[in-house]
Parts: structure tokens; sequence; C-alpha cells
């Protein structure tokens, strides 16, 4: 009982901690360092070894932490092996596998081995000991990091046969992983104790693999069962972490009773029955859609408990005499997986430019590394701590060199599709409609009448489009990027899609890419492109329920319904300004001096609503949204517009 009173204490402890760490964490970003190193430092720091805010005694009754992150890793790991997304590229994910896992995992191996006598824990061991050792570490340089890899795909918006080759080379290989690593295990336990490995000890390990696979598919069917009920998000998720700790439980369990029982060890892999389990469910259950909303949004909070409490076990005294090996072996690293992607991707015929980048992608390294590293220690109590921390001092590398890396390959190869820079305010409002119908030209009159500049960009004829005197209408030939630049788009501070969804995405792409433009407004036609137009930050107008919210917010609130629609009294409108002027820079709302006919609705800072008072201080580039008379409103948008100061 005391025991368990102790575990809650500590553990409540280390959640008081967590707190900090997504404090401190965040500023590692602003820096452009991964939110991962953060956690680590930040772990570090709250250790024994600096300020001792958790102890070594506390540091022992955490590692349950472990293994319940362990299990979400592998969950999430599993989840990123769709089959359907990777056959497209199937011949050269094989062969680029084949190069990283393989190639890599043997040079690794052999330079490993040679340079034991260099490399302080291992300087004094016997030869067998160094060779397992070797292919363990070996094991472990071959992982890579697919919640990375994923990260910095959706940050590039990066598409191509070469991210796709990426990111089916990084999932697979991470699976493939775990089976070489459930293999090296045992080969390296018999040569540490020096027994044969014979016949009965090859068989022992398929067996055990063939029933870590029945396992995780058994696995698959207990999760589909929690997907099935009809509870909340934190009861299924908890459920979910839950289920993955009892299978870390079920294997040291077995492992620890099998000796006594059979006369030999037996050991169910549970980093390998947790990815094929999520595997069966990302695959085969028609659940898949909400196992990986879970996942995801879960997926914060267990990765800052479990490099918070890595770097919590980093010894700094051993991590000041290894850091030069770390280093070498950072290197010895980087040059097998060099060789390893120019064999697998020449295999594969790859093009001759993907040949020369292909090891880039695969460098960053994470959770499943630093999952196996802490493994390792586990199982090896002699040396094992010394392992975990040159591994994990070789893997805060990778973090480090890893994302620039991949990043500068996709853009490079042509494959990034970032957001263009967004274009400066020329001093008049200018907004692109696309579209040419009633509605647009509707549209295009009322920001008019607002003193927009308005110009209906339309691909019907000439003699479709007619003549309009009070809107000026082009006509384009197509929707290409030059299209939008006889349109002279870099100058729209809003462009408006109304044509087929289909249509309304290409163009959108462009503009994100190529124009920069903010202020993208989408007419929706179709749901199921929603996602498509709110991960490229467009604003989304779904005409079916944009009515029913209008009359339901008339419903509830007419005045203010009135108010913001400019019917409750002629002349009246509502509109989103940008501080552009310094001299308002730190200025309370209460101080400016507005029109009395003016207010100040809200605040938007940086993408994110702030609730704005009187006392709330603008900042340049705040998004102000204001409702008054029109005639009042070209006074504050004037008040708000840059100006030039004599220095």
């Amino acid at each position: 009982m005391d025991a368990l009173q102790d575990i809650v204490i500590y553990f409540l402890g280390f959640v008081w901690i967590l707190f900090a760490t997504d404090y401190f964490s965040k500023f590692f970003q602003k820096i452009n360092l991964p939110l991962i190193t953060g956690f680590i430092i930040t772990g570090v720091i709250a250790g024994p070894y600096v300020l001792g805010l958790v102890t070594k005694e506390a540091t022992a009754k955490l590692l349950f932490v472990n293994d319940l992150s362990l299990a979400y890793i592998a969950f999430a790991a599993g989840a990123e092996l769709y089959l359907k997304d990777l056959r497209s590229r199937l011949k050269s994910i094989a062969w680029n596998t084949f190069g990283q896992l393989v190639v890599t995992f043997i040079l690794s191996s052999v330079v490993i081995y040679f340079i034991a006598e260099n490399i302080p824990f291992m300087a004094d061991l016997s030869s067998n000991s160094k060779l397992a050792i070797s292919i363990l570490m070996a094991t472990i340089f071959v992982a890579r990091s697919p919640s990375s890899a994923i990260a910095i795909i959706h940050e590039m918006r990066a598409k191509g046969p070469f991210t796709n080759t990426v990111m089916g080379v990084t999932v697979i290989k991470d699976v493939l992983v775990i089976i070489l690593y459930a293999i090296c295990i045992s080969i390296a336990k018999t040569l540490i104790l020096e027994q044969p490995f014979d016949l009965a000890v090859l068989t022992i390990l398929i067996v055990e693999l063939a029933l870590s696979i029945g396992f995780g598919i058994l696995l698959g069917k207990l999760i589909d069962l929690i997907l099935i009920l009809s509870a909340g998000f934190y009861i299924k998720a908890a459920l979910l972490l839950s289920l993955g700790f009892g299978v870390f439980v079920f294997a040291h369990a077995i492992r620890d009773n099998s000796l006594d029982i059979l006369g030999f060890e037996v050991y169910f892999e549970p980093l390998l029955i947790c990815i094929i389990g999520s595997f069966m469910v990302t695959n085969y259950s028609k659940y898949r859609p909400e196992f990986q909303f879970i996942l995801h949004k879960i997926g914060p909070y267990v990765y800052m408990a479990f490099f918070t409490l890595t770097g919590i076990m980093i010894s700094l005294e051993l991590l000041a005499e290894v850091w030069l090996i770390a280093l070498v072996l950072f290197f010895v690293r980087l040059v097998s997986m060099i060789i390893g992607a120019y064999i697998g991707s020449t295999l594969a015929k790859d093009d001759p430019l993907h040949r020369k980048l292909g090891w880039m992608p695969y460098v960053t390294q994470a959770g499943v590394g630093l999952g196996l590293a802490i493994e390792v220690a586990g199982e090896f109590p002699i040396w094992g701590g010394e392992f975990a921390t040159v591994v994990i001092a070789v893997i805060v590398l990778n973090q480090f060199a890893g994302p620039p890396l991949f990043k500068w390959s996709l853009n490079k190869i042509g494959e990034s599709h970032k957001r263009a820079q967004e274009p400066g305010f020329d001093g008049i409002q200018d907004a692109i409609i696309f579209g040419l119908e009633d509605q647009s030209l509707a549209l295009g009159r009322l920001l008019k009448k607002h003193h927009w500049e308005v110009i209906i960009a339309s691909l019907k004829s000439p003699e479709e489009i007619g003549k309009t005197t009070d809107i000026e209408i082009k006509r384009i030939e197509g929707l290409t990027l030059n299209a939008l630049d006889t349109l002279n788009a870099k100058k729209a501070d809003a462009v408006i899609l109304m044509l087929s969804d289909v249509e309304n995405y290409k163009m959108c792409e462009l503009i994100y890419e190529f124009i920069g433009t903010k202020s993208i407004i989408v007419r929706l036609n179709d749901r199921k492109y929603f996602k498509k137009f709110h991960d490229l930050g467009c604003l989304i107008v779904e005409p079916d329920t944009a009515i029913v919210s209008l009359l339901d917010n008339f419903v509830r609130s007419p005045v203010a319904a009135s108010m913001l629609l400019g019917t409750e009294e002629e002349g009246q409108s509502t509109i989103d300004l940008e501080v552009r002027d310094r001299s308002l820079h730190g200025v309370a709302l209460r101080n400016l001096r507005l029109p009395s006919d003016v207010i100040i609705l809200s605040v938007k800072r940086k993408g994110q609503s702030i609730i704005s008072h009187g006392y709330t201080r603008l900042r340049r580039k705040d998004i102000v949204t204001v409702v008054g008379s029109s005639e009042s409103l070209e006074k504050v948008q004037l008040m708000f517009e840059e100006r030039k100061h004599n220095i």
C-alpha cells in the first residue's frame, strides 16, 4: 500500500513538472528547434543532476510512464502504415527500405564493433558483449520518426514521388525495426550469456515472433471493441492507453515466469504486438477514422510525458564523458545511411537527384528509437544506463540535424508547397471574384459600395459575359498561374472563389503557394472538400448551413445580428482592420480616439481571438473587428493604416 501511495505522489509531482515542460518547450520552437528537444532538456533540468525536482528514487517509481508511452508510440507507428497510400510506390519503397534497413544495419554494426575500444562502457567487455551491443545500437540507428516526418511533410505541404517514398519507407522501416530488435535482443542475450545459438534458440525466436503477431491481431479486435462503445472521447482514450499498457504488463509477466515454468525465457515483444494491433485497425476496420482521431488528440500529452521522463533519466555526468563518442556515432550513422540510401535508390532506379538526397529525410529520430534505448537499459542493468545515455545523445543530435536536412531536400527536389509570402498592403482594398453569376455580381456591387476595387474573373466566352458597366469583368483562358498574373492577384487583399469545388481547390493551391493572399473565401458545394480547403487556411461558406445559422442568430439575438449585417441602421457596416501604424503598438483600446458610433467587437492576434476589454493593448498586425457607420469606419481605417514617421 505504501509503494502505491509513493507512486501516486511521485506521479502527481511529475504532472506538475509537465506544466513547466509545456511552457518552457515553446521557447525552443521560437528558435526553430523541435518540441521534443525542449521536452528532453526540461527533463534534464528538473532531474536529479540539476535541480533535483525528481530524484533517482522517484524516477524508478515512474517507469510505468515509459510503458504507457511506448504503447502509444507503437499504436501511432502502426496507424501510419495505411496500405492504400503505399501501393503507388511499392518498388521504390521496397528497395529503399532494403538499403536503409539492411545496409545501414550491417555497416553500423561493423563500425561500432571495431571502435568499441574507444567507447567507455564497452572497452572492458568481452568480444561477445561488444558484438551484442553493436547489433543493438545498429538496430536503433535504423529507426526513424514517423511523427516527425509527417509534421515536416504537413508543414511543407510536400507531395510527389519522393515524398510518397519517404513516408512509405519511414513507416515500414519502423515496423521492421521492431521485428529486427526482437531478433537482435534474443541474439544479444545468447551472446552475453555465452550460450550457443542452436536450432532450439532459433525455434523459440520464430515462435515468439509468430505469437507476437498473433497477439497483435487479437489486440486489433480488442481495440475495435473499445471503439464500438458509446462512450466519450476521454473514456475511449483512457481504455486504449490502458489496453496498450496491459500488453507490456502481460509481456513482462510471461518473461518473468516462463523461466521457472518452462526452463527457458519466453518474451513476446510488446512494441510489435501494439504495432500489429494498430495496423489491423488502420487497414481492416471501419473504426480507423475514430482511432486515428484519438491518437492525434492524445499524442502531444503522451510525447510530453515520455520525452520529459527520458530527459530526467539522462545522466549528465556520463553525458559529459561520452559527448565526443556520441558525435562520432552520429557521423557513423549518417555515413551508413548515405551509403544505404544510395544503394537502395539505385536498385529502385529512382531519379538521380533522389539518389543523391535520398538519405536526408531519414536522419531525424524520436519515439521508437528512444523507446528501444530505454528497453535495452531495462534489459541489461549493468551497462544499459550508459548505453541509453550514448544513444539518446545521438538521437538528440539527429533531432537538431534531421528536420533542416529533410526540409532542404524537399525544396531542392521541388516537392514542397509552402505558403507564399503575404503581399503588402498598397493602400487600396482589392478583391478578385472567380465565377460570373448573379451572386458574384451582387457581392461585387456590395464590396464596391464599401469602397473596394473589384474584378470578376470568368472562364465564359465574351458573348456569354456580355456587358456590365458598373463592375470590371475579365475573361481568363484557364485556372493557371498565368491567369493570376494577368489579374495582378498579388495586389488582392481578398479572393472569393465561386466555381466548382475542383476548380476552387486548384485555385486555392496556386494562390497559397505562389500569391500568399491570406483572405481566401470559398463557397463550398460538397462537404467532402471541407478539410482540403480548411488545411489551406480558407474561409469556408456552406450555402445550406449559412442561411440556417443566419436565421438562428436573428431568432436568438436579433439586435446583434442586425448590427453585424448593417440592417438595423442605414449605412452601418462591419469590417476587419489590420493594425499597421507603428504608433498604435502597445496602445490600450480605451485610449483610442474612436468616433462615438464605432464599437470594437473583437481582436485577433496570430490567428487566435483574444478576450478584449478597455485595457487590452494593441499590437501591430492585430486584426480588429469594428462595427459602425461607413463614414466613421473610413476614419478608423485611416487611423490604423501605416504612416511614415520622421526619425
